[in-house]
């Protein structure tokens, strides 16, 4: 078993780990190699991105974001609703035009917009991301609004922004003026 790492060397590590990696890490996953719990990892990540480190915690787990940022040159925020039940067919809809989903965010009546990362690029990671949910027994985000919710979605042009707004609006997702 590794012995422990300390403070800042343990969080260098952890910074090298997210550099050269390229699929998100998991808090759990980083407390394992660094032979500390997971409450140190969150800790240290926090620590992290208060150094203006580009750290971001996704459904997947902890990714850098000079790294694993899309590269997408059109991006737009859009406005949906639907039931908890319909959030796999929104995302697939969304993925299956070769866009990618990088946040969802709620406006909450006491907290004000609430945003989270959730960096979904194709099926597998919709599945993933549902799978999480699932298996962590949470809720939607959208699910503190009665469905009312908001992305923004990344692609590489605007002509693939605009088929999957069609899409999302033919499905009934998407909110119009």
């Amino acid at each position: 078993m590794n012995s422990k790492i300390y403070g800042d060397e343990r969080r260098e590590r952890i910074l090298q780990l997210l550099k050269k990696s390229p699929a998100p890490i998991t808090g759990s996953g980083l407390a394992k190699e660094m032979n500390v719990s997971r409450q140190v990892i969150v800790q240290d990540i926090s620590l992290l991105k208060a150094k203006s480190e580009p750290i971001v915690a996704t459904s997947q787990g902890y990714v850098y974001m000079l790294q694993h940022a899309p590269r997408k040159a059109a991006e737009r925020l859009i406005a949906c609703s639907h039931p908890p039940e319909r959030t796999e067919e929104e995302l697939k809809i969304i993925v299956d035009f070769g866009a990618a989903v990088k946040d969802v965010s709620v406006e909450h009546p006491v907290y004000g917009d609430i945003t989270a990362s959730i960096l979904v690029h194709s099926r597998k990671e919709a599945d993933e991301f549902l799978a999480k949910i699932k298996n962590t027994q949470s809720f939607y985000l959208s699910q503190l609004t009665e469905g009312v919710h908001m992305h923004t979605i990344s692609a590489d042009s605007e002509d693939i922004l605009d088929e999957v707004c069609n899409a999302l609006d033919e499905a009934g997702f998407l909110i119009k003026d």
